[in-house]
C-alpha cells in the first residue's frame, strides 16, 4: 500500500500565511504569491548573472526552483516580522534553529525516495551559496515594490521600511541586481494607464 504524505496539503496553505503582520496593509500578501514573485526576479537576476559572468554561469532552474521554495517552511513557522526575527541575537539564533527544524520537518514528509532531490531545495544550508546570495537579492527586490506599492496606495506605515530597503539595495554590489533596479524598478512608479500609455 502506497504510504501517503501531506507535504502538498501542506505547501497549499501558503496562501493562508498573511505576510507584514505587524504592519497594516492596503494590499494583502500571503507566502505563496510572494514566492512566485521572488522566484520570477531571482529567474531575471540569474539571465543577468549569468550574461556578467559567463565563465561562472549558475543552473537557473536550480535557482528559480530554490526560490519557489524559499519560504516552505513558513507553512509550520507562520511570517515572523523581521524587526522581531532581527530584534536582538538570542531571538535571531532561536528562530534561525526554529526554522531549520522546520526545514526538516517539511523534508521528512516527503517519500524517501524523493528526500534527496528536495533537499537542496528545503534545507536552507544545503543552497549553493550563489545561489543563496541572488534569492535574497531577489526578496529584498519584492518586498521594496510591496513597500513601494503600499505607499503609493497612501498607506505610510511603510514608509520606512521602504527607505531601509532602498539602502540595503544601493548597497548589493552584485551588477546584475544593479541592471535590474535600473531597468525595472522605475515602471513600479506607474499606474497601469502610464504603463499601458502607447510611446510617443
Amino acid at each position: 500500500m502506497t504510504e501517503t504524505s501531506h507535504f502538498f496539503a501542506y505547501l497549499s496553505k501558503l496562501r493562508w500565511i498573511e505576510r507584514w503582520g505587524m504592519k497594516r496593509n492596503a494590499i494583502r500578501e500571503n507566502v505563496m504569491e510572494h514566492s512566485f514573485e521572488v522566484a520570477v526576479v531571482a529567474h531575471a537576476l540569474g539571465l543577468l548573472h549569468n550574461r556578467h559572468h559567463p565563465d561562472a554561469p549558475l543552473d537557473l532552474g536550480e535557482l528559480v526552483l530554490t526560490a519557489l521554495y524559499h519560504d516552505a517552511s513558513e507553512v509550520l513557522t507562520g511570517d515572523l516580522p523581521s524587526p522581531i526575527k532581527y530584534h536582538n541575537e538570542k531571538i535571531r539564533d532561536a528562530y534561525k534553529e526554529v526554522e531549520h527544524t522546520a526545514e526538516r520537518e517539511m523534508l521528512a514528509m516527503l517519500p524517501a525516495g524523493l528526500q534527496k532531490a528536495y533537499a537542496p531545495l528545503l534545507l536552507s544550508d544545503h543552497i549553493a551559496p550563489a545561489i543563496k546570495q541572488l534569492i535574497k537579492a531577489a526578496d529584498l527586490i519584492v518586498a521594496y515594490t510591496k513597500c513601494k506599492a503600499e505607499t503609493v496606495a497612501g498607506n505610510p506605515e511603510f514608509k520606512k521600511a521602504m527607505r531601509d530597503m532602498e539602502e540595503k539595495l544601493a548597497q548589493l554590489e552584485q551588477p546584475e541586481v544593479r541592471e535590474f533596479c535600473e531597468r525595472f524598478l522605475p515602471s513600479f512608479d506607474l499606474t497601469l494607464d502610464e504603463l499601458i500609455r502607447p510611446q510617443a
